[in-house]
């Protein structure tokens, strides 16, 4: 069978591209450290999501291993080699906040271990196609130089702004705060593209808005609609730094990112830079995911409010998906935001 190699495999987009994948007939093999651990603490640890998938999926190959570590990367490259036709890059250290704690290991993780994924799939396995899952901090705090209104609940643009249907792929990322976690995924998203041009590599970055879904394992750092549905039922208070909680994040369903992968997949544009997420369907502010977690817990969440936003933080993005799905017409999003916080929910109650 042909093998889909998958990192961060027991993340929320890496396990849910093991499941999607693997009812697609795939061997696949799975590279997970747990770092969400070290990097959020135990309550984010993804083993619970390494242990399920090792016990439920049966074409499932697990490898605990550190994506910086190149040696022991290139012994699973090794031993699969061309039968390797599918690389997901999922692993990264994915909070900015975190990013400033330890630059060093953001950076190592981040931008030099994609560099080690590219280079040994250019030795090993040049013909399979390189997914990486990018980020929308690639375009730093540029978004927040647009004319936003202030409403009820949310920042918005006016609705003739040329950006008012989502922000796209010809935004620049120069001149602009990013966090040092938006550099480190600058340097990987810009290497991803060069191993396609230079070395003629079938790569594409998908530049993501926020990625959620039910197997997320959230923490105070990363991972909002799932840590704030987590604190709406255990009673833990939920922290919102600045812009009166009116920031605006929209929200794709991990299946639904997955989904997008596929049809990358079977017909790839070498070198090719999307930008993905909920786009104008499934967007909200913190204040209106705050009222959705109420309404669907039957509970009312604790918030705390600091005046000063986080460093480089978006006011307001919204995900342009016209490139894409120009690219792709059948792909479309299958889930909106009330059934994802739903599916958040009842994933959140049978961890408990």
């Amino acid at each position: 069978m042909a093998i889909v190699l998958i990192t961060g495999s027991a993340g929320l987009i890496g396990s849910e591209a093991v499941e999607f994948f693997s009812k697609k007939g795939f061997d696949v093999v799975g590279i997970d450290n747990d770092a969400r651990k070290y990097f959020f603490g135990p309550s984010a640890s993804t083993r619970w999501n390494r242990d399920r998938l090792k016990k439920h999926i049966k074409s499932y190959r697990h490898c605990d291993v550190d994506i910086r570590e190149f040696g022991a990367c290139e012994k699973i490259f090794q031993k699969f080699k061309k039968g390797i036709q599918l690389i997901i890059h999922a692993a990264a250290q994915p909070s900015h906040d975190w990013a400033a704690k330890e630059p060093l290991t953001d950076f190592s993780i981040n931008a030099n271990g994609t560099l080690n994924l590219l280079e040994l799939s250019r030795r090993y396995c040049p013909q399979a196609v390189f997914i990486f899952t990018s980020t929308n901090k690639v375009y730093g705090d540029r978004p927040n130089s647009l004319p936003f209104e202030e409403q009820a609940t949310r920042w918005e643009l006016p609705t003739k702004h040329s950006y008012f249907s989502g922000i796209d792929e010809e935004m620049s990322i120069d001149f602009s705060k990013h966090s040092l976690f938006g550099a480190s995924k600058v340097a990987a998203d810009i290497l991803v593209q060069e191993y396609s041009r230079y070395f003629g590599m079938k790569t594409v970055s998908f530049r993501g808005g926020c990625l959620t879904g039910p197997k997320h394992s959230g923490a105070m750092l990363h991972g909002f609609l799932s840590y704030m549905m987590k604190c709406c039922l255990s009673g833990e208070t939920y922290t919102i730094y600045g812009y009166q909680g009116k920031q605006v994040r929209d929200n794709i369903h991990s299946r639904d990112l997955v989904n997008a992968f596929y049809y990358y997949f079977q017909d790839p544009r070498p070198g090719e830079v999307y930008n993905i997420g909920g786009g104008r369907k499934n967007n909200c502010s913190l204040i209106e995911a705050a009222s959705l977690c109420e309404k669907i817990c039957g509970k009312k969440l604790k918030t705390k409010y600091l005046d000063q936003p986080r460093s480089g933080d978006h006011i307001w993005y919204i995900t342009r998906l016209a490139k894409f799905q120009s690219h792709y017409p059948q792909w479309q999003q299958k889930f909106d935001l009330v059934s994802t916080l739903e599916q958040i929910h009842c994933e959140l109650n049978i961890r408990r």
